[in-house]
C-alpha cells in the first residue's frame, strides 16, 4: 500500500490527489478523533470459547505463521488457494480452539508452571544449544525471532503447551492399545508373500504398422487436449539470500580466531558432575540432617526415608549452565568427588549437595572447529546484509523501478526466464534450471500478471523479487505440430491394448490349469521370482503396483497388472503366504503399539476437548474466517 502511494504521488496529479485525500483524513481525526475513524476494525471477534475471545487479527496472525513454517518445511511458500485445497485453514481454526478450550479449562482447574521449570525446560531444548552443546542465548533469540516470537511470548506459549501437556497426559493416563488390535496390525504388517511372474513388453506386443494419415489425423482429433500449447510466462526474478551472499568460505582466519577466543570458556565440553541434592524446608532441618549423614546414615537412606525416589534426589550428570540454581550450581562445582555440601540456601529451599564422578571439561582446538565458526560468522554476516538490501530493493520499487532495473543498480544478478510453463517447463519440455531449488517462483508468476508489483517472497531466510514481463496463451497446437508426438503416443497405446489383451488371455489360461513356464514360453519371456514381499515395500525391478496386485490375490491364484508406464505389463501367480508369529518385545511391535497408543490418546484428548467446547460454549464467525482465509475473494 505504501508502495503504491509513493507511486501514486510521483506525478503532478498524483500529488494533488494524494493532497486531497490527506486532507479529508486530518479533517475527520479532527471532528471524529482517530478511535471513531477505525470504529468496527481491530475489534472484530472470530471466535468465542467461553470466556476466550480470538480476535481476527489474532488469528490472521496465527494462520500466516502456521503457512509460512509449512512453507519453509516444504521449502516452498504456500498460497491461501493451496491451503484451503489442503484443507489447512480448518485444521488451524479447530486447533485454536481447541489450544482456547484447553487453556480454558487450566484456569479452571487452578494448574500453574512455575518459572523455573518453564526455564529448565527451554535451557534443555537441542534447539537452542550452540556450537559448545549448551543453551546458547543468542541462538534462542535467532530460532525464536524466526517463528514470529518474542521472548515473552514464547515464555508464555510454552507455559500454556506445558499446561496443557499436564491436562492431556491425566486424561491419557492408563490407556493401552488391545492386545488383539495389535496382534491384527502386526500380522497384516509382517504379512509375506512370494510371487512368480513374467513380464510383457514392446516386444510381446509384436510388430505394430506405422499408423495411415487418416488413422493419425483421427487419433489428434481424439486426443488434442492433451496436445495444446500450454500458457508460457516470461519472468525476471532476483534472489538476496544469505546462500547468495555470505559464503563461509570468505571468512578470514584472523576473524574466526578473534570469536574463537571470545568464546573459548564455552566451546567445547563443559565440565561435569554427578549431583545429587535433597532439599529441607529451612537450614535447622538440613543441618540435623547433615550431622546424620556424618554420623554414618547413607546420602540414599536419608533420601528414602524422607519419602523420595532416586529422580527426586539424582540431578544426574550435568553442566554446571544446566543447574536453575545459581547457589547450588555454584557450591556443586566448587566440591570434590564424594563430598557433601554445607546447608546451602537456595531459591527452592535449603539443600545438602553431594558429589559423585566429575567428567572433566575438553576444550576444543581452533582447527577442529574453524569451519563452523566461519560458517556461523559469514551467516550473521549474511543476514545483516539480506535485511539491508530487502530495504533497498524495496526503496527501488517504491520509486517505479522494475526488478531488473533495481538489482542492477544494486549490484545484484537478476534471472530472466523467457518462456516457461505453469510445470516449470521450457518449450522445448526440458525443466527449468536456473530457479534455486525449493523456490515456487514460477507458480507465484502465474498467479499473478504483467505489471503488478509483487510482494518478495521470503525463501531461506531471505527474500526473491519477480515481475511477469509477459503472457504467451494457451493455444492449440496443430498437427504438423506434434506429429511426431502423436506417432510415439499412439504407438504406445497400441502396445498397451495388446499387452493387457495377452496378459488377460495368459490369466485365463492359468486359471484353467496352465503353467506360468510353459505361457512365458510361448510369449518369448522367462519366469522370474520375488519372495519375502511386503505391503510397505517392493524389491528392485518390481513395480509397487505388483506388490499391490499381489497382496490383492489368493494363494495359487493369478492376477496382472501394468508395470512401468504404459509400455510393459506383468501377469503373476502367488505361490506362497506366511505370517510370522508376533513377537511382543520385538522393536517392530514396540513402535506399533506407541503408534496406536498415540493414536488413541489423541482420540481421548479429542474427545475430552470437545466435550469442554460443547460445556463453555464454542461460536465461529465464519464471514471473518473466511475473510482471514481467503476463501471470499
Amino acid at each position: 500500500m505504501l508502495r503504491g502511494i509513493r507511486k501514486a504521488s510521483s506525478n503532478w496529479l498524483g500529488k494533488t490527489i494524494m493532497s486531497v485525500v490527506m486532507g479529508v483524513l486530518i479533517l475527520s481525526f479532527a471532528v471524529w478523533g482517530i478511535a471513531d475513524i477505525f470504529k468496527g476494525f481491530g475489534q472484530s471477534t472470530l471466535a468465542t470459547i467461553g470466556s476466550t475471545e480470538i480476535s481476527t487479527e489474532q488469528f490472521r496472525q496465527i494462520y500466516t505463521e502456521k503457512l509460512q513454517q509449512l512453507g519453509r518445511s516444504f521449502g516452498r511458500p504456500l498460497t491461501m488457494d493451496q491451503a484451503r485445497a489442503f484443507g489447512l485453514d480448518r485444521q488451524v481454526l479447530q486447533q485454536t480452539i481447541a489450544e482456547a478450550a484447553l487453556d480454558e479449562e487450566a484456569r479452571r482447574m487452578g494448574l500453574a508452571q512455575s518459572d523455573a521449570e518453564i526455564m529448565r525446560m527451554i535451557y534443555s531444548d537441542p534447539n537452542f544449544k550452540g556450537v559448545s552443546g549448551n543453551f546458547d542465548p543468542a541462538r534462542f533469540q535467532a530460532t525464536i525471532r524466526q517463528f514470529g516470537f518474542s521472548e515473552q511470548r514464547y515464555i508464555a506459549e510454552q507455559r500454556r503447551v506445558s499446561l496443557r501437556r499436564q491436562i492431556a497426559g491425566t486424561i491419557s493416563a492408563g490407556l493401552e492399545p488391545p492386545k488383539v488390535l495389535i496382534d491384527a496390525l502386526s500380522r497384516f504388517q509382517n504379512e509375506q508373500r512370494a510371487i512368480e511372474y513374467v513380464k510383457l513388453d514392446a516386444a510381446q506386443a509384436g510388430t505394430i504398422d506405422p499408423p495411415s494419415p487418416e488413422t493419425l489425423a483421427a487419433y489428434f482429433d481424439d486426443h488434442k487436449t492433451q496436445f495444446r500449447a500450454p500458457e508460457y510466462r516470461k519472468i525476471s526474478f532476483v534472489a538476496v539470500t544469505p546462500e547468495e551472499i555470505g559464503k563461509w568460505s570468505e571468512v578470514s582466519d584472523e576473524d574466526a580466531r578473534k570469536v574463537f577466543e571470545q568464546r573459548r570458556d564455552k566451546l567445547g565440553t563443559p565440565e561435569q558432575r554427578q549431583v545429587s541434592q535433597i532439599v529441607f524446608p529451612n537450614a535447622e532441618e538440613a543441618a540435623a540432617a547433615r550431622g546424620r549423614i556424618a554420623g554414618g546414615m547413607s546420602f540414599e537412606d536419608l533420601a528414602k526415608e524422607r519419602g523420595l525416589n532416586l529422580s527426586d534426589v539424582d540431578l544426574g550428570t550435568i553442566a554446571k549452565s544446566a543447574i536453575i540454581d545459581p547457589a547450588i550450581a555454584d557450591t556443586a562445582f566448587s566440591l570434590p568427588s564424594g563430598e557433601l555440601s554445607q546447608p546451602v540456601p537456595g531459591r527452592f529451599g535449603v539443600a545438602l549437595v553431594k558429589i559423585g564422578k566429575i567428567e572433566p571439561g575438553v576444550a576444543p582446538s581452533y582447527e577442529s572447529i574453524a569451519a563452523t565458526l566461519k560458517k556461523e560468522i559469514a551467516t550473521e554476516r549474511a543476514r545483516a546484509k539480506v535485511a539491508d538490501l530487502h530495504n533497498k530493493m524495496e526503496d527501488e520499487r517504491g520509486g517505479g523501478a522494475s526488478v531488473v532495473e533495481a538489482a542492477q543498480k544494486l549490484g545484484l544478478t537478476p534471472v530472466t526466464i523467457d518462456a516457461v510453463d505453469r510445470s516449470g517447463r521450457l518449450p522445448d519440455g526440458q525443466l527449468v534450471t536456473n530457479v534455486p531449488r525449493g523456490l515456487d517462483v514460477v507458480s507465484q508468476a502465474f498467479n499473478s500478471d504483467v505489471g503488478v508489483d509483487n510482494d518478495p517472497i521470503q525463501f531461506n531466510g531471505g527474500y526473491v523479487w519477480y515481475d511477469v514481463l509477459g503472457i504467451t496463451p494457451s493455444r492449440e497446437r496443430k498437427l504438423d505440430e506434434v506429429k511426431d508426438q502423436i506417432e510415439t503416443k499412439w504407438r504406445e497405446d497400441q502396445v498397451a491394448s495388446r499387452l493387457r489383451t495377452k496378459a488377460t488371455e495368459m490369466v485365463q489360461k492359468l486359471g484353467q490349469g496352465g503353467t506360468l513356464a510353459a505361457e512365458a514360453a510361448a510369449v518369448g519371456s522367462k519366469v522370474e521370482t520375488a519372495s519375502g514381499l511386503r505391503r510397505d515395500a517392493s524389491p528392485p525391478g518390481l513395480p509397487a503396483s505388483a506388490v499391490t496386485a499381489a497382496f490383492r490375490t489368493a494363494k495359487d491364484a493369478a492376477g496382472q497388472t501394468a508395470g512401468a508406464g504404459g509400455s510393459e505389463w506383468i501377469v503373476f501367480r502367488v505361490t506362497d503366504i506366511s505370517v510370522p508369529p508376533v513377537d511382543l518385545a520385538s522393536d517392530g511391535v514396540r513402535k506399533l503399539k506407541d503408534t496406536l497408543q498415540r493414536g488413541l490418546t489423541d482420540e481421548q484428548v479429542a474427545q475430552y476437548v470437545t466435550k469442554i467446547e460443547s460445556t463453555i460454549g464454542t461460536t465461529i464467525n465464519q464471514a471473518a474466517f473466511a475473510q482471514v482465509t481467503g476463501a471470499n475473494n
